[in-house]
């Protein structure tokens, strides 16, 4: 009898072995997970912003064992975004992906008319208070990225300075920006606080392009900048055009996205960019075993979505990784904020209030208190940057944009 019952227990662990591995393979398929994922991007590999997407798109689809995925590039932000959406969900996507800020209205679009869809829009505002359960927002807390770039610009004009090759009045950095959203602002400041971490006295000049890739715009930005008597310079703009420039005429440059050192290898010194893949990875998984997906997604260093490229040690300043490896710890610490109040200044003032434009509307009404404990909460009430302050020591050339 004992003999008896051992058997049929048996029996009855191997089928339910088998009905979980039948379950799994459901969500899973042989190799990985069963469901087909679309990506769209504003630019191909030709833009640096669209090339970080890109791989970290194949990056996770390989990692996750899905074959069944499609990227689609040279997407505009108007109908087209929608169309290309809309195409996506009817040949079987389950999960969309946009990479542009623009892209966001005809995303929201699409997830209002494909409920059974999930629709992810990376850098957008409006998520939050569409309340469409298919629609979501992600971006990375960059501005840390940008400010442990900026300790490596600061290194290297310390550096410069201690060398003779520029004199104290010449402590005058560069950047050139697409356009003056809070994004861009939100980027250019937290650089300049890196920079000025190390030497107190830079000040920082910016121009805008008014596009995020025009590689003419923005080398004949740069050139402006280098002409003006900038003596190192950063972006926020895709093309390889201030890079090539910075390399032309031997400034030092920090790019965006990822490394330059192609066309810049006398010249080139860091990047920092957001690796999009563990976003992808999160979000596609959630979608295929029909989870929830956060609303807001924001991604950190502990994450790993926002990272730095190796440092080029032939540029780069002695002592530079020891000076970043020291603010990831303190950030990690919680000791480290990049927008503490004690760090700067508007019209000479610190400011202990600021009320931010969080839950956007036409009017940009600012709506919510960001100051508290001393510090600016950048990326923590939505995911996307909604730091707008025009801080002292940075000069705006052209606002146009």
């Amino acid at each position: 009898m004992k003999k008896f019952l051992a058997i049929v227990l048996c029996l009855l662990m191997v089928s339910a072995l088998f009905a979980c591995t039948a379950n799994q393979g459901e969500q899973q398929g042989d190799e990985g997970l069963n469901i087909k994922v679309g990506f769209i991007c504003l630019h191909d590999e030709n833009s640096t912003y669209d090339l970080n997407f890109i791989n970290a798109a194949k990056a996770a689809c390989e990692k996750l064992g899905i074959k069944d995925y499609v990227i689609k590039t040279n997407i505009p932000e108007g109908q087209e975004c929608y169309d290309t959406a809309a195409d996506m969900a009817d040949n079987g996507c389950k999960v969309i992906f946009a990479d542009s800020f623009g892209h966001e209205d005809y995303m929201i679009m699409a997830a209002k008319e494909y409920p059974d869809v999930q629709f992810c829009h990376s850098t957008g505002t409006k998520a939050h208070t569409e309340n469409l359960p298919n629609y979501h927002n992600a971006f990375a807390a960059i501005y840390e990225g940008r400010y442990l770039a900026g300790i490596a610009a600061g290194m290297k004009l310390k550096a410069m300075l201690d060398e003779g090759k520029i004199t104290a009045d010449q402590l005058k950095i560069g950047y050139v920006g697409a356009f003056t959203y809070e994004e861009v602002v939100s980027g250019y400041t937290s650089f300049f606080l890196g920079v000025r971490s190390i030497v107190p006295e830079v000040t920082m000049e910016v121009t805008f392009t008014g596009s995020w890739y025009d590689e003419t715009a923005e080398k004949e930005g740069a050139m402006k900048l280098i002409n003006n008597g900038c003596v190192l310079i950063s972006q926020h703009a895709d093309s390889m055009g201030a890079p090539s420039a910075c390399e032309s005429m031997g400034v030092p440059n920090v790019s965006y996205n990822g490394s330059t050192i192609k066309v810049g290898p006398n010249t080139y010194i860091i990047s920092s960019r957001i690796n999009w893949e563990p976003y992808y990875e999160y979000a596609i998984t959630a979608a295929a075993e029909g989870k929830a997906i956060d609303v807001d997604w924001t991604g950190t260093i502990e994450t790993g979505s926002v990272e730095l490229t190796e440092l080029n040690t032939a540029v780069a300043a002695d002592g530079t990784q020891e000076a970043i490896d020291a603010a990831i710890a303190a950030m990690k610490a919680g000791t480290l904020h990049v927008f503490s109040t004690d760090a700067f200044t508007v019209n000479g003032e610190k400011l202990d209030s600021c009320l931010a434009d969080v839950d956007t509307d036409e009017a940009f009404t600012p709506d919510t208190e960001v100051i508290k404990d001393g510090y600016f909460h950048e990326s923590e009430f939505r995911s996307a940057p909604y730091f707008g302050l025009r801080i002292d020591g940075i000069t705006l050339l052209n606002e146009s944009y």
